[in-house]
């Protein structure tokens, strides 16, 4: 059984969860640390064999001479997510999955949003016109009967999925593995069983991308995936910006290929001010932003303490970093 001996954490915690996690790691000697504080943090990492920091800036603990497990205290790995730092044979984990039922919300924001035609109303709202166009209102259609291609079924996929069906709608999925199908999915597609999405994009009404940014899904969404899509359908991203291949979707949304976008993330981020993004046709775009679960710190710590669990038997982590979570274009 694998022993703990030190553990260093630099996460911003409030006082109240800074003793939680230092009693989860009892009887291991515990240091708190500011991220600013480099003279400490490096006086830490010539003894520690575990660290819990809040951000992947710094990257002298992975040449620290003791360290075995790193957990970085948010969702995506995709900064540290590098052949060489694999190589190293360390165990790297992550909090993915905390956040994970507010964001099938904010997939769910954007298909409600063009489901009600929100964009359209808004604006209309702002000049005080009562929109009148009755074909335009007999045209809107609800999301009970449509169907959502969720590509990704990792934690926020699953949650969304289990939404999606309380809604009504058809629910098709698409992972990595076989293994047993999440609840609320109606059909599963696998690639490891030789499956693209290619079906599931041409039957979806809204198709949302929740998995991460690796090689493999760099640009998943181009050109000739766009053009699958129904000219009715809507793409929603809620993954990483790379997914997609900006300038195609860009030329998909001017050109009518799908009816519209929901994007949360980007290429390059911040979004700037001259990016087409903002002014193509039924696009609404949020900042990278997602309102947090109400104890989210708590939902890390619930992650920290099965990992613990798992760290000390030798068994695989929750959210472990591995070849296929390489990200190096």
């Amino acid at each position: 059984m694998a022993k703990i001996e030190k553990v260093l954490s630099t996460v911003l915690y409030d006082e109240e969860h800074v003793k939680k996690l230092k009693e989860i790691f009892e009887p291991a000697e515990f240091i708190h640390l500011r991220v600013d504080d480099m003279e400490g943090i490096a006086e830490a990492l010539k003894s520690v064999d575990v660290a819990v920091l809040g951000t992947d800036r710094d990257e002298r603990v992975l040449n620290a001479p003791n360290i075995k497990w790193i957990h970085y205290d948010h969702a995506g790995l995709n900064r540290i997510a590098r052949q060489e730092v694999l190589d190293k044979d360390l165990i790297i984990t992550g909090s993915a999955g905390r956040s994970a039922p507010a964001l099938a919300e904010h997939a769910l924001y954007f298909m409600l949003s063009f489901t009600f035609s929100f964009p359209l109303f808004y604006k209309a709202q702002l000049e005080h016109n009562y929109v009148t166009d009755y074909e335009l209102r007999d045209s809107l259609r609800c999301l009970f009967g449509r169907t959502i291609g969720i590509v990704g079924m990792g934690n926020t996929g699953r949650d969304l999925a289990v939404r999606a069906k309380a809604l009504g709608m058809n629910v098709l999925g698409y992972k990595r593995h076989r293994n047993e199908i999440p609840a609320g999915v109606d059909k599963l597609y696998y690639k490891d069983s030789g499956d693209s999405i290619d079906e599931l994009l041409k039957l979806s009404d809204f198709v949302v991308l929740a998995l991460p940014l690796s090689n493999e899904s760099y640009h998943l969404i181009s050109e000739r995936e766009l053009k699958l899509m129904k000219s009715s359908a809507y793409l929603i991203n809620i993954a990483r910006g790379a997914v997609i291949e900006e300038r195609a979707l860009i030329n998909a949304l001017k050109n009518g290929w799908i009816a519209g976008a929901g994007l949360d993330t980007f290429e390059q981020e911040p979004l700037l001010a001259d990016n087409p993004l903002w002014d193509a046709p039924n696009t609404i775009i949020t900042p990278h932003v997602t309102p947090q679960v109400p104890d989210r710190t708590g939902r890390s710590l619930e992650i920290i303490t099965e990992n613990i669990r798992r760290y000390k038997e030798d068994k695989p982590m929750l959210n472990q970093l591995c070849k296929c979570d390489i990200f190096g274009k």
